[in-house]
């Protein structure tokens, strides 16, 4: 093919296009502002190769899918992220989802709990329950998964500074059970560098957090190797107001930063590297999203064969979860948001997700509803069984505008690559404040289209309806949950046997102060009773607590 005669042509297709037709007034950009042209030919791939930069499903570099038939073998895991008020209810809600044929299960927990203090605390009060489900001690946690034989399920756990405490529960709860953490499935978020960049959500400094992360990758390479240490997560990048570039670009880096502390912690990198697992928003703009994660499994696959010298293929793969984009959610007109997040879900369906959360109509103003909880599963089954966008796998590559848009994604994350090298690295990116301003600046710019009527949103700002009345059910937490945890820590703290617990909590304290793992040591602070306000205050005076400098932007 005679490409210079071909953008000839292409130019004189747009000029008599120009002289023929006229554009609406309209904003032809991604939603990260890059320009979009009205056609794209081969003459947009120069250099592309589709055995180099395609292959084939199951095969390096993975661009069109991990798995050799994706989900003509096996559909992605219906993975509904749910959790409120005290742990049974969450418990009713998870038996009411499975019933309704969720395949997988994740628990949102309360900002309580995130933050690392029990419910009794004095910071906690008013927040008990209220974002997610509060969950103060094993007692707790064997009440969330009261009748679900943790064998035979697995679990996402979207938990950060206080992670490896979460997760010390989870396994005792398990070994409650007669199951050995062996046999335990599913992900613990447990990426501590995107709170720092943009949740904002932490325990510790940075240098004790990542310890306690090469902790943990160390004991589940041993004792729960089916469990996924870390869910390197582009979501809260994303949902700070990153473009998908940043989302991409930031996510890996940070993925780069595991693997790299992995190695200098003594580990074989494919000991750990095949349990990483990432987690990505999925956007309003279509095939954005879908380039996005292709690009993200050809770059990870060629930096950790290449760079970190994988021996592996599994330490190749971007194995991910995705969820609809919460910011894409509007207040006004909320029925709307089950059209937005089909068409999200579908890109992510079609970007060749693993899991998938898709957000309920009602998200932004209130925890869902069980009917709204229900629709968004539903709209995944209907994804699954009635489209055909199963029946093929990769059905959009070789496009020519999706083949861009992945070849140019990839150009824009290395570039940040080789900025992040030139700051002096992830960490010292964090302290200088500099993501932050990145994702600022592109979330200004997002912001500004909005309020300037460039970008239109349904409900927003164009087709509004004046007097609009809301007309869905509306889940209210009361004050129960908060009066339930308390009860249940004073019967807790009253019934355990301090000895053991104090003991317990000491053998914690002296092996964060040395160099062994502290992960059987917090498993064995859950048995002995101990709290997570308990263990995290441990973990505390032993590596004090985090304060974000001010920045200059």
């Amino acid at each position: 093919m005679d490409l210079e005669q071909l953008r000839a042509d292409y130019e004189r297709w747009k000029a008599r296009a120009a002289e023929r037709s006229k554009d609406r007034d309209a904003l032809f950009e991604t939603i990260s502002g890059e320009p979009v042209e009205p056609l794209y030919t081969p003459a947009d791939l120069p250099d592309f190769d589709p055995a180099r930069d395609l292959g084939f499903p199951g095969e390096y570099p993975y661009t069109r899918g991990i798995h050799y038939n994706m989900y003509r073998g096996r559909l992605w895991t219906h993975r509904q992220f749910s959790g409120y008020g005290s742990a049974a209810q969450t418990n009713e809600r998870y038996h009411y989802l499975l019933k309704h044929g969720q395949t997988g299960l994740s628990v949102a927990f309360d900002f309580p709990t995130l933050m690392g203090y029990d419910s009794d605390h004095p910071r906690a009060r008013g927040e008990v329950g209220k974002c997610g489900v509060a969950i103060d001690s094993l007692r707790d946690m064997q009440r969330l998964f009261d009748g679900i034989p943790l064998d035979k399920i697995s679990t996402s756990m979207t938990i950060n500074g206080p992670a490896v405490v979460l997760f010390a529960f989870y396994v005792a709860a398990a070994e409650k059970q007669g199951v050995d953490p062996g046999r335990l499935r599913g992900t613990l978020q447990n990426d501590i560098l995107k709170e720092y960049i943009a949740q904002h959500a932490w325990c510790f400094p940075p240098e004790p957090a990542l310890r306690l992360i090469t902790d943990l990758m160390a004991h589940c390479a041993e004792h729960v190797p089916q469990w996924n240490s870390i869910s390197i997560s582009g979501y809260h990048i994303r949902e700070a107001g990153s473009t998908a570039a940043q989302e991409l670009a930031f996510t890996l880096a940070d993925g780069f930063e595991y693997v790299e502390r992995g190695i200098q912690a003594g580990m074989d990198v494919d000991a750990f590297a095949p349990r990483l697992s990432f987690f990505w928003d999925c956007h309003q703009d279509f095939f954005e999203e879908i380039a996005k994660m292709r690009a993200a499994r050809r770059i990870w696959a060629r930096e950790m064969r290449d760079r970190y010298r994988a021996r592996d293929p599994r330490s190749w793969l971007v194995r991910f979860h995705t969820q609809t984009a919460g910011v894409s959610l509007t207040a006004q007109q909320p029925e709307n948001n089950i059209v937005r997040t089909a068409f999200e879900a579908l890109a992510a369906v079609l970007g060749g997700t693993q899991s998938l959360h898709t957000n309920a109509m009602d998200e932004t103003l209130a925890l869902p509803s069980e009917k709204a909880a229900k629709i968004a599963l539903r709209t995944q089954q209907i994804i699954a069984h009635e489209l055909g966008v199963t029946s093929t796998i990769d059905p959009l590559g070789g496009s020519y505008y999706l083949e861009a848009l992945t070849n140019r994604l990839e150009r824009e994350a290395y570039a940040y690559f080789e900025r992040i090298r030139k700051i002096g690295g992830v960490v010292p990116g964090i302290e200088k404040g500099w993501f932050q301003n990145e994702i600022a600046r592109a979330s200004r710019r997002y912001q500004e289209e909005v309020e300037r009527r460039q970008r239109i949103i349904v409900g927003v700002n164009d087709f509004v309806e004046e007097n609009e009345k809301i007309e869905i059910p509306i889940l209210y937490i009361d004050e129960s949950a908060e009066r339930e945890q308390n009860e249940h820590l004073a019967r807790l703290r009253a019934e355990r046997d301090a000895g053991e617990a104090e003991a317990a909590l000491a053998g914690l304290r002296r092996a964060a102060e040395g160099t062994d793992n502290v992960v059987p040591h917090l498993i064995r602070c859950a048995h002995a009773g101990c709290t997570e306000g308990e263990m995290i205050g441990t973990l505390r005076g032993v590596f004090g607590e985090y304060r974000e400098p001010a920045y200059s932007f």
